[in-house]
């Protein structure tokens, strides 16, 4: 029968083991272990001599807990009215990061579409009868070419359909798709140091065909078209591919542009010339080109809330998740990191999840922005 001490380093390498399992550093993440124990008795074992010592690892089963739910949008008071109330409130609306019809989720929390998410911050602010202005608050450089149009659509409807005053706060980057969402406003402030304008339209396509034959990879599709693949990644574009999918670019570029003009009755002949490339802008270059009605701040953008909503002293609500924090006029409602974020690779093309897509984005990277990335 063998003793206690020499069966003992044998249980501590299994330890040792499923904790490295379990280790948060995560798949294809190896933590260095001593391979050599001793135990009290003095006998030694040795991990490295293979086959002379037979060592079995118990399967783990591990259940991951059910994803949890962050709760309806309820309104934080990030800045209390002044005198005596009740107060009219000023319903503060971010839309920030990448916009995507998709959820940013992960293991332990349900994400919120970028979509879903503003539909059911207008509808809280929409029941809310304190509720007089609302000040949609922008940091997204965009998104797909879809989403940013219905998030436009859903705000005109909120407008209709409560004609309450409607201002554009434009924070770092209000570009493309998310200008888009800002020119449904009733008045749009930039912040002084922004980036605004990129009136455009991006088809990410990437070849991939190389790269797939570094690994020995070849697209072997059967098809019954000729056409019905087009923009693949695994082919570069031929040039009737390319003639077809420019044109379908120009008519979506077309209707951004022709959505702006509607809104923005300010902007001339000349200023729609000056953008019609997709540039982004400084804020001052917006300014001189209409595009925005102001320089200013968050502050600035809610005191003209209150100039359109003809209130003063009103109180600023922030709708967000129950689950999230909220507790200043800067809080955003965050969506947690993608599953994807695990793999650090980036590399052009390879998340099929979003490829190919006509975008409403400033896409200066080839690689498509992470959603959750803040």
């Amino acid at each position: 029968m063998q003793d206690d001490g020499a069966r003992r380093p044998w249980s501590l390498l299994r330890l040792l083991a499923c904790l490295t399992a379990l280790s948060p550093a995560g798949c294809g993440h190896v933590i260095p272990i001593a391979t050599s124990f001793r135990g009290e008795t003095g006998v030694t074992a040795d991990a490295n001599l293979r086959g002379a010592v037979e060592v079995r690892m118990t399967p783990l089963e591990m259940k991951l807990p059910a994803a949890a739910d962050p709760g309806e949008m309820v309104a934080k008071i990030v800045r209390p009215g002044h005198g005596a109330g009740p107060h009219p409130r000023i319903a503060l609306v971010d839309v920030d990061g990448l916009l995507l019809n998709q959820n940013y989720g992960h293991l332990y929390a349900v994400g919120d579409n970028p979509l879903a998410s503003l539909r059911d911050k207008l509808e809280a602010a929409a029941r809310d009868p304190q509720v007089v202005a609302v000040v949609l608050r922008i940091n997204s450089p965009g998104g797909s070419v879809t989403a940013c149009d219905v998030m436009a659509e859903e705000l005109r409807r909120f407008k209709a359909e409560t004609q309450r005053p409607l201002v554009a706060c434009l924070m770092d980057v209000a570009t493309s798709g998310a200008y888009l969402l800002a020119a449904e406003s009733d008045r749009i402030i930039a912040h002084p140091t922004g980036l605004t304008g990129g009136l455009g339209v991006v088809f990410n396509h990437f070849n991939l065909q190389d790269a797939m034959a570094q690994l020995n990879v070849t697209a072997d599709p059967v098809k019954s078209g000729p056409r019905i693949d087009m923009g693949t990644v695994a082919a570069p574009l031929d040039d009737e591919t390319r003639t077809m999918i420019q044109k379908m670019a120009d008519a979506y570029r077309a209707h951004l542009q022709r959505r702006v003009r509607q809104r923005r009755a300010a902007m001339t002949a000349q200023d729609q010339q000056a953008v019609a490339d997709g540039r982004v802008l400084l804020a001052s270059q917006a300014l001189e080109r209409h595009l925005v009605d102001r320089l200013g701040y968050v502050h600035d953008a809610i005191a003209e809330a209150e100039r359109q909503a003809n209130v003063a002293g009103a109180e600023v609500v922030l709708f967000h998740r129950a689950g999230y924090p909220a507790h200043s006029v800067y809080a955003i409602a965050p969506s947690p990191a993608p599953l994807s974020e695990a793999i650090p690779l980036s590399y052009p093309g390879l998340d099929r999840s979003r490829l190919p897509t006509f975008l409403y984005l400033w896409q200066p990277d080839p690689t498509l922005p992470r959603p959750g990335a803040r």
